[in-house]
């Protein structure tokens, strides 16, 4: 079976590589030729733990090819995958100009019975839409060929990508026909061989299956941290809270980490277009509008509290930073909080001498140079006021903190991830703050959070 993916970014070339992997031949189409050349010499836009072995490998043995002619590569192909960008419109609405353009290249060089499927994460709707442009292309070149359309949202975390993929939890197809329910079901044989589940549907309900699923995530997220802020003023634990309702089995314990709020490429934009959505049809999402609100909100709490620990005053203050992709195992920082974090450390004043594992270089593209990088964590402590731990890498869990105290000009330690413990820290002679967990010394007003007074001070 020959398959064509178009879009070689996150989705696409974690999709493509893994297809290939299971020996099905997969062309990757995009049309920027600078990534195409470099994925033809092994060099990947994106780093993902396994993916480039997985694609260097299937290069080699010929079942995985790169190129930028869409043309060409869906000739003699069962299935054309859209997994190009949908980035979110000035209202937040998704963006499908590059999906149409898709459909409608598709719909210029089929010459053959062909399955067009939304692999994108896109808003209700956009399979018809992309059925009416393969239409219209077909209709001015006045010929009649049989096509499917369908919708395949992808459950992929950034840093798990592959085991997502090879072994998920589950695979959700939306299908208009029984002869593409079929192509689809053979074509996911392999990765469902093992018992994990394939659900198919109708369209609209896959479509809105994957929306619904990142913003009930996202509720999780945003909930957890608004009783994190609760627990500072009452003076309540969060990790202890989070283990007590965690052990719920209607709850469990995924999701509800306290933190610095979300960030990455799908729950902002995912949450904003469903929202955007319902707003088209009528109806008011007040519960994720909230969701969004307590994550902006949550973004500036540890810069509030690194503001609140030098009198308000950061002039010439440096601040070491750790970690600066939106999460761990990934260097992707599209509204990571680190970006928010650093942004208003600046405005106030403060210097920045920045470490993350991956994601230096994907950082100078939105930073550029109005920050320090460096290739060691220890040396981001060197001439530094405070440090703050912004992605919880594996490798800041168990640091030297004896080596942290000497070459810190103050022990302030601001752990936006709570990934250390308070006892210790404090017995070591830090001056330690996280969040959900209350310090008496350092009061912040309620003005910080716009959207609640109820907040009379947070740790």
């Amino acid at each position: 079976m020959k398959i064509v993916i178009v879009g070689s970014g996150y989705v696409g070339l974690v999709t493509g590589a893994c297809f290939s992997e299971v020996g099905i031949d997969v062309v990757c189409v995009d049309i920027d030729s600078k990534k195409i050349n470099n994925l033809n010499q092994g060099i990947l836009p994106i780093y993902e733990p396994g993916l480039e072995e997985m694609v260097s490998r299937n290069t080699k043995k010929g079942r995985l090819h790169f190129t930028t002619n869409l043309s060409e590569a869906i000739q003699d192909a069962e299935v054309v995958f859209i997994a190009v960008g949908t980035p979110p419109d000035e209202d937040g609405s998704a963006d499908l100009k590059y999906v149409i353009a898709v459909a409608r290249e598709c719909g210029k060089n089929m010459n053959d019975y062909l399955m067009v499927v939304t692999k994108s994460t896109v808003p209700v709707g956009t399979a018809q839409k992309v059925r009416t442009a393969i239409s219209e292309e077909l209709a001015k070149r006045e010929v009649s060929i049989n096509f499917d359309v369908a919708s395949n949202p992808e459950f992929l975390k950034e840093g798990a990508a592959i085991d997502d993929f090879l072994k998920p939890d589950r695979i959700v197809i939306g299908v208009e026909s029984l002869q593409a329910e079929n192509l689809m079901r053979s074509l996911y044989k392999p990765f469902t061989m093992n018992g994990h589940p394939i659900i198919f549907m109708d369209i609209v309900s896959a479509e809105m299956t994957k929306y619904a699923a990142n913003s009930m995530l996202a509720v999780k997220i945003s909930f957890i941290n608004d009783i994190a802020n609760l627990c500072e003023i009452v003076g309540a634990d969060i990790n202890q809270v989070r283990k007590g309702i965690g052990s719920d089995s209607r709850i469990g314990n995924k999701f509800i980490y306290p933190g610095i709020g979300y960030g990455g490429s799908c729950f902002p934009k995912d949450v904003q277009a469903l929202i955007k959505t319902a707003s088209h049809n009528g109806y008011n999402l007040r519960v994720l509008k909230a969701v969004e609100e307590v994550n902006n909100d949550q973004k500036m709490v540890l810069f509030h509290k690194i503001r609140k620990y030098f009198g308000g005053n950061l002039k010439d203050k440096t601040i070491a930073i750790w970690g600066l992709s939106f999460k761990p195992q990934t260097d992707d920082m599209r509204e990571a909080p680190s970006l928010t974090i650093i942004h208003e450390l600046l405005k106030a004043g403060a210097k920045i001498r920045a470490y993350d594992p991956v994601a230096i270089n994907e950082a100078r593209h939105h930073l550029g140079d109005t920050i320090t990088y460096v290739e060691d964590p220890y040396e981001a402590l060197i001439d530094a006021d405070a440090l703050a731990v912004l992605t919880e890498w594996s490798e800041f869990k168990f640091p030297n903190f004896k080596i942290i105290r000497k070459l810190l000009n103050c022990a302030a330690l601001f752990d936006g991830r709570n990934i250390y413990d308070k006892e210790q820290m404090r017995n070591d002679g830090f001056d330690y703050f996280c969040i959900g967990i209350q310090n008496k010394s350092l009061s912040i007003p309620a003005e910080i959070f716009p959207s609640e007074k109820l907040l009379a001070s947070i740790s």
